[in-house]
């Protein structure tokens, strides 16, 4: 039998031998012709995927030399500044990887490299998630599972670069230690059950090589295999633009464009880490000395994305309280526990408040401009405004000596930022958006000024506009009308969810959420939006456009129904 055409006899011979077996033919045409769309911020998404690939990869060569083990040698290595130091089997192996083996030191660099970009491409697409409301139903669970998937990789990172026994590494275990011993009841308990006894100990080092080698990775995996298989059942969301409804895909297959985008992709990010492990010093462990308790080293922050938690501790006021004989620290309890608690639960909960607040229960596969909703995009700014104050106070000493400022000026000043910044951000946010809205409505109304000045008859001079085009004008009429809540009865009698704190409390946000610069019977800013969500072009005019088709008629390139 003659091969298709295009396709070597080989991969032809081999396909039809599989399918002979396990008849997935069908199914495997039917999955390379799955259209994707296509937008640079998807590629966010990548970026941590393949970053998460690099460090199973670097990981399983690193664990060959590793020796976790707390147990003490005397080191006589090749690294003379440290000959005859004591140091544990820990330390001494890292320091053999980077100056012995082969590549050691590279692939240690690039491992940590790795582990930076892996968390900030979790950040990076989960804002991008967030602004654009891509969680919402049906991608809510998926949502949940990608905010799991962010924790965990904070955990593996700060157990990670705790595995060297190094002195900048025992120092963050020694505030982990701390923060433990902080919870009440059992804080004490739970110290001694990670470290094996007192700190430091010697069980510590041993334990995190199989949380972070082995069950942490574990979990990960399996957890981005189910992130991407719900993505690929319930297909991805995209842009609004014209002929993007929410039945249709409008992108390329995932044969041959996706999958050689993606395959160019990883090795373009990691020649970019192989260029950073080699010319961009990273944790230089040698420098820091093996760990002791007793050594105390200045300018010691960890790595960035631990570091909102290192500036709410030092942000916090010394504060204990006794409560039924045991004694409470609250500034090392609330600094711990509120941080993380605002920003996962407050993650993990959003879509389900969002959805409450306006009685959404529609399903959504086209993006929000965010623009367009004021209240999510300003709550985003304030998130990150907040975030970012707690981070620049974990570095308050390197700031205080760097712009000659007291410490404790620094501490005082991200102590009023902290709530004085984020409200900031979300009113010029807001403010921001709905500036925008009137833009946009300004565009679509009267066209785009052309810079082109005319003198009118009676001598004035006014300015040209243009209509904007077809493509244009479907973007700045993308505004998805908001549900209304269910009104009185004629009596004048409130909804039965309309009423009591709750009741109260749904009708405000939802008018939160329902706010825009310009307001009209369908939603669209300009208030000449068709049925269907496309606007009229001043000058021109559009049918509606049908799922799947341009004003032509005619389908776009590589469109598809999502499989």
């Amino acid at each position: 039998m003659s091969s298709p055409p295009g396709v070597p006899g080989v991969v032809s011979d081999l396909g039809g031998w599989l399918d002979d077996r396990f008849h997935g033919a069908r199914a495997f045409r039917t999955a390379m012709r799955k259209v994707f769309p296509d937008h640079w911020s998807y590629m966010l998404g990548e970026v941590a995927l393949w970053s998460f690939v690099i460090l199973l990869l670097t990981g399983t060569y690193l664990a060959l030399f590793f020796q976790p083990s707390q147990a003490p040698v005397v080191y006589h290595g090749s690294y003379v500044k440290l000959d005859g130091v004591s140091m544990s089997q820990a330390y001494q192996s890292t320091l053999n990887i980077s100056f012995d083996v082969r590549g050691g030191l590279l692939i240690r660099q690039i491992h940590h490299w790795a582990a930076d970009l892996f968390v900030i491409a979790i950040v990076a697409h989960t804002l991008r998630i967030f602004f654009h409301g891509s969680y919402r139903k049906p991608r809510d669970l998926n949502w949940l599972i990608g905010i799991a998937i962010f924790g965990l990789a904070l955990l593996e990172g700060l157990f990670g670069y705790s595995l060297p026994d190094d002195q900048l590494s025992g120092a963050g275990l020694r505030i982990l230690q701390g923060v433990l011993q902080g919870i009440p009841i059992i804080g004490t308990y739970a110290s001694f059950f990670l470290f094996g006894g007192q700190y430091p100990g010697d069980q510590i080092v041993p334990r995190l090589y199989i949380i972070h080698v082995f069950l942490i990775p574990g979990i990960i995996l399996a957890l981005v295999v189910a992130h991407l298989f719900i993505m690929w059942q319930q297909k991805h969301t995209q842009m609004p633009a014209l002929g993007h409804t929410e039945r249709n895909v409008v992108g390329q297959s995932f044969y041959p464009f996706f999958i050689l985008k993606g395959t160019a992709w990883f090795f373009f990010i990691f020649g970019v880490l192989a260029l950073l492990g080699t010319f961009a010093q990273i944790n230089p462990i040698w420098l820091y000395g093996p760990y002791s308790p007793l050594a105390v080293s200045s300018a010691s922050q960890p790595d960035w994305y631990m570091g909102f938690l290192e500036g709410a501790l030092r942000m916090m006021p010394a504060w204990e309280i006794n409560f039924l004989g045991h004694t409470l620290s609250m500034s090392v309890l609330i600094p711990a526990v509120l941080p993380v608690g605002i920003i996962f639960i407050g993650l993990g909960f959003w879509p389900w408040f969002e959805a409450w607040a306006i009685g959404d229960r529609r399903v959504h596969h086209l993006n929000d401009r965010p623009r367009n909703v004021p209240v999510r995009s300003a709550t985003g700014m304030a998130a990150i405004i907040f975030y970012g104050v707690l981070w620049a106070e974990g570095a308050n000493d390197v700031i205080a000596d760097k712009l000659h400022v007291p410490l404790y000026t620094i501490t005082w000043i991200a102590r009023v930022l902290i709530f004085v910044g984020p409200a900031v951000a979300f009113y010029v946010t807001r403010r921001v958006c709905l500036g925008l809205q009137r833009k946009d409505s300004a565009e679509l109304t009267h066209g785009f000024e052309t810079g082109i000045i005319r003198q009118t008859p009676d001598g004035g001079f006014v300015e040209e506009h243009a209509p904007v085009s077809a493509e244009a004008a479907a973007v700045l009429a993308a505004r998805q009308p908001v549900p209304g809540l269910p009104a009185a009865d004629d009596s004048g009698i409130p909804a039965p969810r309309a009423v009591g704190p709750a009741g109260r409390i749904r009708v405000l946000a939802h008018a939160a959420f329902a706010e825009s610069a310009v307001h009209n019977g369908n939603g669209h800013a300009n208030g000449h939006g068709t049925a269907d969500g496309h606007a009229l072009v001043p000058g021109e005019s559009h049918e509606a456009v049908p799922s799947g088709k341009t004003p032509s008629g005619k389908e776009p390139l590589g469109q598809g129904e999502g499989e």
